[in-house]
């Protein structure tokens, strides 16, 4: 599943559509849970009654982290963070205004406003996945000329290289190598609405599963040994609330 920033009602439409089930299959979800729509209280609550969960760290969910560890927020709740404050201030029951005057920055929300679960949750998602299959799994992903155990930690949810030298390899016919090989390569991070699509979109073996959730696509769950693949409806169909600010 790719990125889902907090669009709760977009995760249950692919769980649904997809006939997922909580004790016997297996979810690899490929990080961004954080920022965007203000439901990302209800999306982890969600995805802990899955029994088999990867969970993989987003650049987003390592922003809420890092304010979960040191109350505060590298980046001042922006870039969708909004929804995340609004969603953990709603249910510590703390409404009203959200941002103290002049702070900038400064809301009522502390640390200890959301639940253990949620925060363990953060602290324990994954830099990324490997299965039995070579199939690697990590939310942005990383120097292709570099072996890939050699990489900052940052890159695995930061870097986008691999996926626009893939698509330019692609549209240049040109080879496209990768230092350490694996069978598959799924990624988010990198909407494919960027380039008019709101499906999975693939180059050589690479598929990027950010269709868009965090701003007005879908959001994606793929069988990833069919290849069949569920979305939700179109975001701002399912929130009329406008928070579409996530990158």
């Amino acid at each position: 599943m790719g990125d889902i920033h907090g669009a709760y009602l977009a995760l249950r439409q692919c769980l649904d559509r997809s006939g997922f089930d909580y004790e016997k299959d297996l979810l690899i979800q490929l990080g961004d849970v954080a920022d965007g729509y203000p439901q990302v209280y209800e999306c982890v609550e969600e995805l802990l009654k899955i029994k088999n969960l990867v969970p993989i760290k987003g650049n987003h969910d390592d922003w809420l982290n890092e304010f979960i560890r040191t109350e505060f927020h590298p980046y001042y709740w922006t870039y969708g963070g909004k929804g995340t404050l609004i969603s953990y201030l709603d249910h510590a029951g703390k409404t009203g205004g959200y941002f103290a005057s002049g702070s900038g920055f400064k809301t009522s929300l502390v640390a200890r406003d959301i639940p253990k679960t949620h925060r363990d949750f953060f602290a324990g998602q994954q830099l990324y996945h490997l299965d039995r299959k070579k199939r690697c799994f990590l939310h942005a992903g990383f120097k292709r000329h570099l072996d890939f155990y050699l990489q900052k930690p940052e890159d695995y949810y930061w870097d986008r290289s691999l996926w626009t030298e893939a698509l330019s390899c692609k549209a240049d016919k040109l080879n496209f190598t990768v230092t350490t090989r694996f069978r598959e390569i799924y990624i988010g991070h990198t909407q494919t609405t960027h380039w008019g699509k709101d499906t999975p979109q693939k180059a050589f073996n690479i598929i990027n599963m950010d269709t868009g959730a965090g701003h007005t696509g879908r959001l994606s769950i793929m069988d990833i040994d069919s290849k069949a693949f569920w979305q939700s409806d179109p975001l701002p169909e399912l929130y009329s609330e406008n928070f579409r600010d996530a990158d």
